[in-house]
């Protein structure tokens, strides 16, 4: 069993809010804790891409999550963009680890210049200077060389970029096997176990 962890999940406007709900989901399901963050323009990518109405309070959105993937009490908190407060915007009390899930290029690059605007871009940067593991997961192509030199820089600091790019060597089925994909890969950054898919060379 993995030990418990606190992982900052942030949901930006990129496309693919159902990979970060699913990383969401599996963490809470493997018993760690989850500090939630999302942009103004996640909640329009939510309505678009899963008709998910993602309320503007953050304490309806904690009720609404911690019901559907069953959260102990306490093991999903929502923190609104600029709550200044909130344990993620300080170094005195860092998560063990942070997921931009989607990740907008907007939001990249004001992460990779220390912008610190909201929430979201404080919270990545107490991850960086505190030299914790900090994922980036972009869902953009094609990629522009302002894009890829924002990530090198990211990367040159030990900022995993990880591109919401699925294989298909699992053969996946479902829309739910190229989103578990990513969720799995995700994870495996994290070093949380999980059962989401055979790793290669392996069989069910």
């Amino acid at each position: 069993m993995t030990k418990p962890l606190t992982v900052t999940v942030a949901l930006t406007g990129a496309s693919g809010m159902a990979y970060g709900l699913r990383l969401i989901e599996c963490l809470l399901g493997s018993g760690h804790t989850v500090w939630l963050l999302y942009s103004q323009v996640a909640q329009i990518v939510a309505q678009q891409e899963m008709d998910w109405h993602l309320p503007s309070r953050a304490a309806e959105v904690e009720a609404e999550l911690s019901a559907r993937f069953g959260a102990a009490p306490g093991q999903l908190r929502v923190f609104g963009r600029e709550a200044w407060f909130a344990p993620p915007a300080s170094g005195s009390n860092p998560p063990d680890a942070m997921v931009v899930c989607p990740c907008t290029m907007g939001r990249l690059a004001a992460i990779a210049n220390g912008m610190s605007q909201d929430l979201i871009e404080r919270a990545a940067d107490v991850v960086i200077k505190e030299g914790r593991k900090l994922v980036l997961v972009p869902r953009e192509t094609p990629f522009s060389a302002i894009h890829l030199e924002n990530m090198l820089k990211l990367s040159r600091l030990g900022v995993c970029i990880l591109p919401a790019n699925p294989g298909f060597y699992t053969r996946p089925t479902s829309v739910q096997d190229v989103i578990d994909f990513i969720a799995a890969r995700i994870l495996d950054q994290l070093g949380i176990e999980h059962s989401l898919m055979p790793r290669w060379g392996e069989t069910d």
